[in-house]
């Protein structure tokens, strides 16, 4: 039995791969993402565009990714372990230290007294998510315990009543998806630009 003879020619498998090989790169490379591009940038222009924050003509950042702020009169997010510098957007990542490094004590202890010596008074328990770096480096926002931590210190830097740093802080905070899918968390830069509508610090 000759069982070349037999067997199908290597033109005839060829070319109808190369065909649906083109027609799917085509069709999930080319026409997916356009389409799924146009649909985004016309129901949600917002989010597609990368939910970018502006002051007139002046791009003052993104509601996805955090900033570093340190004066007293302002939130801070939660820390950033990105390279070379923090909240890099172009490359998010953690510090990669394992929890017996020490010098992830180190960085912990010095972000813990830095927000004591920013508020030397508060007796309240530093939030975890001051103390220590997220996965991507780039979290936007902090817990409702970390906005309340910061609450008093930023009344006092401004001069304004406790009463309404509390009343922005709820204005800011995003609830849980559906009401039930993750925690409320505080939008860091959207809360302290709604604090400089209210005027700079003292």
């Amino acid at each position: 039995m000759n069982i070349s003879a037999s067997s199908p020619r290597q033109g005839g498998i060829l070319r109808p791969a190369l065909a649906v090989f083109t027609v799917l790169s085509l069709a999930t490379g080319l026409a997916y993402p356009f389409l799924t591009s146009g649909i985004a940038a016309a129901v949600f222009p917002h989010q597609a565009a990368g939910s970018l924050i502006r002051q007139g003509d002046r791009l003052v950042g993104s509601e996805l990714i955090g900033q570093s702020f340190s004066s007293a009169g302002y939130f801070w997010g939660r820390p950033s372990a990105t390279a070379p510098m923090p909240y890099n957007a172009a490359g998010s990542g953690g510090s990669n230290l394992g929890p017996r490094n020490p010098a992830l004590a180190e960085a912990i202890q010095a972000r813990i007294a830095a927000l004591k010596a920013a508020d030397p008074g508060n007796p309240l328990p530093v939030p975890v998510d001051l103390a220590t770096a997220s996965g991507s480096g780039l979290d936007p926002h902090i817990s409702l315990a970390a906005a309340a931590y910061q609450a008093a210190r930023v009344a006092r830097a401004r001069g304004l009543p406790r009463e309404q740093i509390d009343a922005l802080i709820q204005a800011h905070t995003d609830k849980p998806w559906l009401g039930v899918l993750g925690a409320p968390a505080v939008n860091v830069l959207m809360l302290n630009l709604a604090l400089d509508r209210r005027g700079a610090p003292r």
